[in-house]
């Protein structure tokens, strides 16, 4: 499997590795390579008859043998990655998760409305929110993750994974994006080859919203765009221009907010990538 990019900047914080595990059991090795950390995302290769599993829950795996797997931002303890080859036997990973200290970033200026939603949107929301779970919800064992991850935008990052975000004085649920401030108009990239799941003009929180499924439930999703230039159902590669930048939705100026997911778990796209560009 490609060798992922991770974000060299972060190296004295967290717990990255690279390894491979065998056993008089397991004629193959399994390679493991990512951070073990609160929001961390690994990506794996094993024979390609195995199977994965993650705390007993199965894990997809490309024809290839090529698996992901990823944390929760608030996820800690222990976890059990257990890989069968179903010749010649199974071998069994403790993967402890590393927590994070994350940053408090105080917004300020926000329409009223957007901060304390009126009761009348309160439907809105949440037929939105279906829309973006369902979008989320694909399932195959395409591997487009496997060449690696590439920054979608150029500019200033302005806001990070985690933090705990106080909206016109309010504390607010955590920020679970990456933003990068940069003029409305500013091109979008394909972070990594993927399918268009979701292409919406304009969401209540998160204006202009595209989710981009890059295989086995991880998948990108960039807000507040001001122009959406795929459609659902569109195959794209790393590098294609997809969107542009806006200021639509909740939010205080143009940026892009490109936020992650494996299954049900946010995850920090910063770890896949390094050296942001600038415009």
């Amino acid at each position: 499997m490609t060798r992922h990019r991770l974000a060299c900047q972060l190296l004295s914080t967290f717990l990255f590795f690279s390894f491979s595990l065998y056993s008089d059991q397991l004629l193959a090795a399994v390679s493991l390579e990512g951070a073990i950390v609160q929001g961390g995302i690994v990506f794996g290769q094993a024979s390609p008859d195995s199977q994965v599993f993650l705390d007993g829950e199965e894990v997809l795996i490309s024809p290839e043998g090529q698996f992901v797997i990823g944390f929760d931002r608030d996820e800690t303890g222990q976890r059990e990655l257990m890989v069968i080859d179903r010749s010649e036997g199974k071998e069994v990973i403790a993967l402890d998760v590393q927590k994070r200290e994350y940053a408090i970033e105080r917004v300020d200026g926000l329409p009223p409305s957007t901060v304390t939603p009126d009761p009348e949107a309160a439907q809105r929301i949440r037929d939105e929110a279906a829309m973006v779970s369902a979008a989320r919800s694909r399932r195959d064992i395409r591997a487009d993750y496997a060449e690696g991850f590439a920054w979608p935008a150029s500019g200033r990052i302005s806001g990070v994974f985690g933090s705990q975000r106080i909206l016109n004085g309010e504390p607010r649920r955590p920020h679970y994006g990456l933003d990068i401030a940069a003029p409305s108009g500013s091109p979008v990239f394909a972070p990594a080859d993927g399918i268009v799941t979701l292409a919406h003009p304009g969401m209540y929180f998160s204006g202009g919203t595209l989710i981009l499924d890059h295989g086995q439930g991880l998948s990108s999703s960039f807000l507040h765009l001001s122009r959406i230039l795929v459609e659902s159902g569109t195959e794209v590669k790393q590098g294609d221009l997809i969107a542009e930048i806006g200021s639509t939705g909740r939010a205080s100026g143009p940026h892009l907010d490109w936020r992650m997911n494996w299954l049900n778990r946010r995850v920090d796209p910063q770890l896949l990538v390094v050296d942001l560009p600038q415009p």
